[in-house]
């Protein structure tokens, strides 16, 4: 199907990340797996291509693109080669927004260059191991000191955990209010922050995912993004940009385990024919088609919404919903295809499938999409 959103401008931005990927990550892909983490050389590379932080402005170093759509294209182009560790759209579109849009000019001045070179990466830290999608039950804690915040707690299943030089931590600032809390600048080295292990998953190998731990971590005032007391205010604010994010990555990689899974069932034979020539394998491949075609003009229309600042948290949350849940219905439908060999993680089909199951669980689960959804109902 075609899609119309796209300029020309897209396109060659598109094929300039494309070559970027094949060049310097689908090579390196294998060793990152079995390290558990990506090497930090791809983040400088990835900085010098101008492809961190597109949307930041030049006197930042920033090539100022503010529109969503090249976000859009780096997911696309990441699900293609299906690499779940080199997290640009979490530095680019979810951590480095917060900074840009809370932060004070001081913070943005002595932060953005390196963020949008890759020599500073990001992570945010809202998770707590007793506390998921529920911000509000959050234990850890900012204690104002006077000229500096003391910060205790820990957070959990924080992507680029190891590799991040300075972490957004979510933490309460009023025990008397359970939606006061603040969001802290936490940098590699200050004293009382800890990283636990690099977490053994069932999928995303390549990506650092780990615990933090802050055993009274003095963060200066200056580095406290806004009102020390409006960041769930402030998380609220994102979370539909986030799951936008997730809808994008997640409905490409349905399109491309669609894709892996033609490839394979083209040349596969069973029974002296092709399995692409049974009619199970044609419908099954049909209603998938369909179904993927429905998802990207939503998920294109949710983008160019987006940018003129007009999608609701309601209609963000409804395309994190359909198309993680889809993007696990068509890997699951794409092992079934492959039969054994769809188990074996050599083929790209298992690998997609175990990177997958994850979409439904983080940026909130799909049954917190779903009670999102029904709010803005209005029943």
């Amino acid at each position: 199907m075609q899609r119309i959103h796209f300029e020309t401008e897209h396109d060659m931005f598109r094929d300039a990340f494309s070559a970027f990927l094949h060049k310097e990550v689908v090579p390196h892909q294998e060793t990152w797996e079995e390290a558990g983490v990506v090497d930090r050389a791809v983040w400088k590379k990835a900085g010098e291509m101008g492809f961190l932080l597109p949307w930041a402005d030049e006197e930042y170093g920033g090539t100022g693109l503010k529109d969503f759509r090249y976000e859009q294209i780096m997911c696309e182009e990441l699900a293609k080669i299906n690499e779940p560790g080199f997290m640009i759209p979490l530095h680019s579109a979810l951590c480095g927004p917060y900074i840009a849009e809370y932060g004070n000019a001081e913070q943005k001045a002595r932060l953005l260059p390196g963020i949008i070179r890759g020599e500073t990466i990001l992570a945010v830290a809202m998770t707590e191991p007793s506390a998921g999608s529920d911000l509000a039950g959050m234990r850890t804690t900012a204690v104002d000191q006077g000229d500096h915040y003391l910060l205790n707690g820990s957070k959990v299943f924080i992507s680029n955990g190891l590799l991040a030089d300075v972490v957004i931590v979510a933490a309460k600032t009023d025990p008397a209010n359970k939606h006061a809390m603040g969001l802290f600048l936490v940098e590699r080295g200050m004293p009382g922050f800890e990283r636990g292990r690099n977490l053994k998953k069932l999928g995303m190998k390549s990506q650092d995912t780990a615990e933090l731990f802050f055993n009274n971590v003095k963060v200066p005032k200056t580095n406290v993004l806004g009102d020390a007391k409006a960041g769930f205010f402030y998380l609220m604010n994102m979370l539909a940009q986030e799951r936008l994010t997730n809808a994008c990555g997640a409905v490409a990689g349905a399109e491309a385990a669609l894709q892996t899974t033609i490839d394979y069932v083209k040349e596969r034979k069973a029974f002296d024919r092709t399995v692409a020539q049974f009619q199970n394998t044609r419908f099954k491949l049909a209603e998938m088609r369909t179904q993927i075609d429905v998802a990207q003009v939503f998920v294109d229309r949710c983008v160019m919404d987006h940018n003129q600042k007009k999608l609701t948290p309601e209609v963000a949350a409804e395309a994190k919903l359909f198309t993680t849940e889809l993007l696990g219905k068509v890997v699951d439908e794409g092992v079934q295809l492959h039969g054994g060999w769809g188990y074996m993680w050599e083929y790209p089909i298992c690998r997609m499938y175990a990177n997958a199951r994850i979409q439904r669980i983080f940026a909130g689960t799909s049954e917190i999409m779903k009670e999102i959804i029904s709010r803005g109902m209005k029943l």
